[in-house]
C-alpha cells in the first residue's frame, strides 16, 4: 500500500513538471526588497543655514467685495434723481377712499367712520417727501399700537403737488401692504374729509 502511494506521488510531480511552460523553472516567489533608508537617500543634502530674516504673515483678505469706480459714474445727486424716478413706476393709479382686510366683518368700515373705536394718536405728514413720510408712518404705526387701535394719519388732498397728490396715493398703498393695519377710510370733513385717514389697527398683545 505504501508502494503505491510512492509511486501516484510521483506521477503527480510528473504531471505538474509536464504543465509548466517550456524554459520556466518553477520556484518560490521572489521576496519583496527591502525599503530603501530615508537617511540613506539624503544623505548628500545639507540643511540651509537660518538667515535671521522674519517672515510677518500675509494680511487677511476683507470679507467685503472691492468697489470697481467706473468712468463718468454718475453723481449722487443724478442717483437720487434716477431712484425718485423710478418709484413713480410702482406707484398705484387709483386712490383708494377705504380698504378692509380679507376676513374682517363687513360692518368694520362702518363702524369706524362713526368713530365706534377713539381716535387716540395722529401723524400729520405735510412739509414730508415721500421718503419721510414712509419712515415717518412705519415709526408712528409701531408705536401708535401700543395706545389704542384707531389713529388718523394725514396726509394732505395734494393740491400743493401740482395737481398730482403723491402723499395721498402712497400713504394709502403704504397702508394696505402694512401687516398691522386692517382697515382704513377717509376721516370726516370735520377731522379732514379726503387729506385724512382714519385707520385701524391690529392690537398689540400684551407680553
Amino acid at each position: 500500500m505504501k508502494a503505491f502511494k510512492k509511486a501516484l506521488q510521483g506521477l503527480r510531480q510528473q504531471v505538474r513538471d509536464s504543465r509548466a511552460p517550456a524554459g520556466v523553472s518553477v520556484s518560490a516567489a521572489p521576496q519583496a526588497e527591502p525599503e530603501p533608508d530615508f537617511r540613506q537617500l539624503f544623505r548628500d543634502v545639507k540643511p540651509m543655514k537660518p538667515d535671521g530674516r522674519h517672515a510677518s504673515p500675509r494680511p487677511k483678505p476683507s470679507p467685503h467685495p472691492r468697489r470697481r469706480h467706473q468712468h463718468g459714474q454718475a453723481s449722487e445727486a443724478v442717483q437720487q434723481a434716477l431712484l425718485q424716478h423710478m418709484v413713480g413706476w410702482f406707484e398705484p393709479a387709483e386712490v383708494d377712499a377705504h380698504f378692509a382686510r380679507p376676513g374682517m366683518p363687513s360692518a368694520t368700515l362702518k363702524k369706524l367712520r362713526a368713530g365706534f373705536w377713539p381716535v387716540t394718536r395722529q401723524l400729520d405728514l405735510h412739509g414730508c417727501d415721500r421718503y419721510q413720510a414712509q419712515d415717518a408712518l412705519a415709526l408712528f404705526l409701531h408705536q401708535a399700537r401700543r395706545h389704542g387701535p384707531c389713529v388718523r394719519v394725514i396726509h394732505g388732498k395734494g393740491f400743493g403737488s401740482n395737481g398730482q397728490p403723491v402723499l395721498k396715493r402712497m400713504v394709502r398703498a403704504w397702508l394696505k401692504h402694512h401687516p398691522d393695519v386692517l382697515a382704513f377710510c377717509e376721516a370726516g370733513e370735520t377731522m379732514g374729509g379726503a387729506g385724512a385717514l382714519l385707520v385701524l389697527l391690529r392690537r398689540e398683545h400684551a407680553p
